[in-house]
């Protein structure tokens, strides 16, 4: 097989999901990928899934949302069974490896335009802040007092630690991502050495993260991060419902982005008070209180208290689906 299933690609450029365990994944994807038909319907949409989620497609006649259907084997069905294992699924030339709780919001041309400079690449930001993989919370304090971000690039010989969002990912090379897969898989194995936390530790998590991984193995082979943050091009945006409008069906959506990167993560914070005095606080200094409202090539429900919309809209998805079928 070569280092992919995939040795004669089956088209130049194509999108690809992933699904299995919750129903609630299948039905997202397919909500997502309804989205994207709205500005796409030319480059296919290919499925990887479980033997369980490909039998509630047939049993309802509504494979034909997605272009091509492939079995995902029990060993890659988790975040980093697949996604430590990218190379074995390079379907296309080109291949744009979305979450599935991501809905597309515009036309993505441009952004394909963009990707093309690159061979692989992963969403996200230059500068990984303090929290990026490590402890929530106030025992973040300890790991900065105690120096453990520069001690973990220390031990691997590495001069920095960029923020990965692995919600999507680009590659045109099977051979590089073979490698960044490979030496993602050497930095796991060694997470005892690292100050990372296991992801099972989060409320409402059941599965490990594979992007600080990942992060470390782009920046120990020189690949560059895609800016997740890019203002009127931000190729995926967070849904946080008190900077996002948007319509039920999610056809208009903007999202209020301040151009300072430190205001704009006070979006995490959820003491809305708070939020408010720093953000009119900092907003006195030139530039800090800059915004503008952006439609970002994808919505993305990252947070788990933020899904709800999502889950709403993809179950209306379904259901239309099915009284079609």
């Amino acid at each position: 097989m070569g280092n992919s299933f995939f040795n004669k690609k089956l088209a130049d450029e194509g999108y690809i999901y992933v699904t299995y365990g919750d129903h609630k994944y299948l039905k997202h994807a397919i909500a997502s990928a309804e989205t994207l038909r709205r500005y796409d319907t030319k480059r296919p949409v290919a499925l990887f899934c479980s033997k369980e989620h490909q039998n509630l497609l047939s049993g309802n006649g509504i494979e034909n949302t997605f272009t091509h259907i492939f079995d995902l084997p029990p060993e890659n069905q988790s975040i980093t069974g697949f996604k430590h294992n990218l190379f074995k699924f390079i379907p296309f030339k080109k291949n744009l490896y979305t979450d599935s709780d991501i809905l597309w919001c515009r036309n993505a041309d441009n952004l394909w335009k963009s990707f093309s400079g690159y061979s692989f690449t992963i969403t996200g930001n230059q500068i990984a802040d303090l929290f990026f993989g490590a402890t929530k919370g106030v025992a973040i304090l300890k790991d900065y007092f105690l120096g453990n971000r520069n001690k973990t690039l220390k031990n691997f010989d590495l001069t920095y630690l960029s923020r990965v969002q692995a919600g999507m990912i680009y590659t045109s090379d099977d051979d590089l991502t073979k490698r960044v897969c490979e030496q993602s898989k050497k930095f796991f194995e060694n997470r005892d050495l690292t100050h990372f936390r296991s992801r099972k530790e989060e409320q409402g998590r059941n599965d490990e993260s594979c992007e600080w991984s990942l992060a470390m193995a782009m920046a120990k082979l020189k690949l560059q991060v895609y800016p997740w943050l890019n203002g009127y091009e931000s190729p995926q945006l967070d849904f946080i419902e008190d900077y996002t409008t948007y319509d039920d069906e999610f056809k208009e959506v903007e999202c209020l982005v301040y151009s300072n990167r430190f205001v704009y993560d006070l979006k995490a914070l959820k003491t809305k008070w708070l939020q408010s005095f720093l953000i009119k606080l900092l907003s006195l200094l030139p530039g800090k209180g800059d915004y503008l409202y952006v439609t970002p090539y994808c919505l993305h429900f990252g947070w788990y208290h933020q899904k709800e919309p999502l889950n709403k809209f993809s179950e209306s998805c379904w259901q239309k689906h099915i009284k079609k079928s």
